[in-house]
C-alpha cells in the first residue's frame, strides 16, 4: 500500500503507551509497534506501595497485549534495544530486527548509582516491578530474621533503614515505613515490640523535595519529623560496606537497609553519536522532539533533553505529565505531517506536582491562586490523581479497595515472602 509506513515505539511507560493510543486512534496510514522488555505496563509512581505491601503488583500493572488487543494495527514486541542504525532506518533487538519509518524512544530512566560500585552492589532501589518486589522481600526477611536473633545490635542493624534521596520517591517510603512501624510492625512481630526500628531520610542538597514549594519542603519535613523519620540533609551517601553506610561528613549508620532513589539517568544507545546525548545522558531534541541531527528518530518524556521551551530553558523536569504531554503532540504532529498541514512545537503545560508523606498527610503545589495545599485535601487530591492515572478501570478499582480496605484497617495482608529466585531443590 503507497506511503504504508512502520513506527516504532521503544519503551511502554506513561510516554509509549500514550503515544501508541493516540496513534492507533487516528487514522493512520501504518502499523504501530511497540518494544519493551517487560510484556506489561507498570505504574512507577505507586512502586513505593507495592514496596511495602500496600498494593498488589496486578493493582498497578497491565500486559500490553491485552491492553492494545482491539487494535488491528498494533504489534508487541517482548526485548531490549541493542543497536540503532540510522543510516538503514533499522534498530537491533536481543530477539530480532525491525526497519522503521519513525522510531521513537520513550525509554525512562535507570537508576543511577553515580559510579559507586558498593552501593550498586548492595543498595535496594526501586526503579522497576522487580525492584519494588525484592524490596518487600528484603524488608519482610530482616524483620523475621530480626524476631529470632538474641544479639541486640544485629537486630537493631536489621531494623534500621536508611533512604537515600528526598525526592517525592524518598519522602513516600520514608512516610510508609513510618505508617508500617506505627499500625503493624509489633502486631506481627510481638517479639521487637521493645525495637527502635529507626528510620533515616538522607539527602545532599538542604531540603527535601527541593523542586516543590518552600511550604511543601517544610510541610513534609515536619510530618516526617513527628512521624519519628530522622532526616538528614546536606549530607550524601558515600559508600555502603559491610552494612554500614558511610556518609559524606565521615559520620556513618548501621543499617542492613540503604533504599537507594537518590538518582536516575537516561539510558545511551549504541549506533546514536556521542554528541546527540546531553546531561544525564538524556537525547538532545528539538522542538518537535526530534533528536538534533539525525532523521525520523525522535525522543520524549524521561529521556529526552529540549531546551526550546522558554520556560524551561535547561530541559523539562523528568516527569510523568512531561511524557504524556510531549507524547500527545508527537502524535498530532506525526499525524499532521501525513497530511502535509504544519507541525507544532512543544511548550509544557504545568499542571503542579504533589507528594504524599503519610495517612490523611500530602502536599500539593498547583497553578492558579491557591497555589500550596497540604494535609488532608491535598492527600485527597493525591488520591483521586494516581487513582485517575491508572492505565485501566480494573486497576483503578482494584487499587481503590486496597486504599479503602487499607484506610479502614489500618493494615494491608499482602505482606507474602514470594521469591523466585530461591529455587526448590527438590524441582522436578
Amino acid at each position: 500500500m503507497k506511503n504504508r509506513q512502520t513506527i516504532v515505539i521503544i519503551g511502554g511507560g506513561f510516554a509509549g503507551v500514550e503515544l501508541a493510543e493516540q496513534l492507533l486512534k487516528a487514522d493512520i496510514n501504518g502499523r504501530v509497534v511497540l518494544v519493551d522488555k517487560n510484556n506489561y505496563n507498570f505504574f512507577p509512581p505507586l512502586l513505593y506501595q507495592v514496596a511495602t505491601g500496600f498494593l498488589d503488583v496486578s493493582n498497578i500493572s497491565y500486559p500490553f497485549r491485552k491492553h492494545f488487543r482491539s487494535a488491528d494495527r498494533f504489534s508487541f514486541m517482548m526485548g531490549n534495544l541493542e543497536e540503532i542504525i540510522p543510516k538503514e532506518n533499522k534498530i537491533i533487538l536481543n530477539c530480532g530486527s525491525i526497519y522503521y519509518n519513525k522510531l521513537i524512544l520513550a525509554t525512562g530512566t535507570v537508576t543511577n548509582y553515580f559510579g559507586i560500585e558498593s552501593i550498586k552492589e548492595n543498595a535496594l532501589p526501586m526503579k522497576t516491578v522487580t525492584d519494588a518486589i525484592n524490596l518487600k522481600n528484603r524488608i519482610l526477611e530482616r524483620l523475621e530474621k530480626a524476631s529470632k536473633t538474641d544479639d541486640e545490635n544485629l537486630r537493631k542493624k536489621l531494623t534500621t533503614f536508611v533512604i537515600a534521596g528526598g525526592g517525592p520517591t524518598g519522602v513516600e517510603v520514608a512516610g510508609m515505613l513510618s505508617e508500617l512501624r506505627k499500625n503493624i510492625l509489633f502486631k506481627d512481630y510481638p517479639e521487637l515490640k521493645n525495637t527502635k526500628f529507626d528510620i533515616y531520610l538522607v539527602d545532599g542538597l538542604s531540603s527535601i523535595l527541593a523542586p516543590m514549594s518552600k511550604e511543601s519542603q517544610q510541610y513534609a519535613k515536619t510530618t516526617l519529623e513527628k512521624s519519628g523519620v530522622i532526616i538528614k540533609l546536606g549530607q550524601n551517601v558515600k559508600d555502603y560496606v559491610d552494612g554500614i553506610v558511610h556518609l559524606a561528613d565521615g559520620t556513618f549508620i548501621d543499617s542492613e537497609n540503604l533504599i537507594w532513589t537518590a538518582g536516575v539517568a537516561a539510558q545511551k544507545f549504541k549506533g546514536l553519536p556521542e554528541e546527540s546525548f546531553g546531561k544525564g545522558n538524556r537525547l538532545t531534541v528539538d522542538s518537535f522532539n526530534e533528536v538534533r541531527g539525525i532523521k525520523n528518530i525522535y525522543a520524549i518524556g524521561d529521556t529526552s533533553l529540549m531546551t526550546s521551551d522558554p520556560h524551561f530553558p535547561q530541559g523539562h523536569p523528568q516527569l510523568a505529565q512531561v511524557a504524556m504531554q510531549q507524547a500527545k503532540l508527537l502524535a498530532k504532529n506525526i499525524i499532521a505531517e501525513n497530511q502535509g498541514k504544519e507541525k507544532k512545537a512543544f511548550i509544557y503545560n504545568d499542571k503542579g506536582s504533589m507528594a504524599i508523606i503519610r495517612r490523611n498527610r500530602a502536599v500539593a503545589d498547583v497553578p492558579g491562586p491557591f497555589k500550596h495545599f497540604n494535609g488532608f485535601f491535598a492527600w485527597l487530591i493525591w488520591i483521586f490523581v494516581h487513582l485517575m492515572s491508572l492505565i485501566n478501570i480494573r486497576n483503578k478499582i482494584t487499587t481503590f479497595f486496597n486504599w479503602l480496605n487499607s484506610y479502614i484497617t489500618k493494615d494491608q495482608p499482602l505482606r507474602m515472602i514470594i521469591d523466585p529466585s530461591k529455587i526448590n531443590s527438590n524441582k522436578r
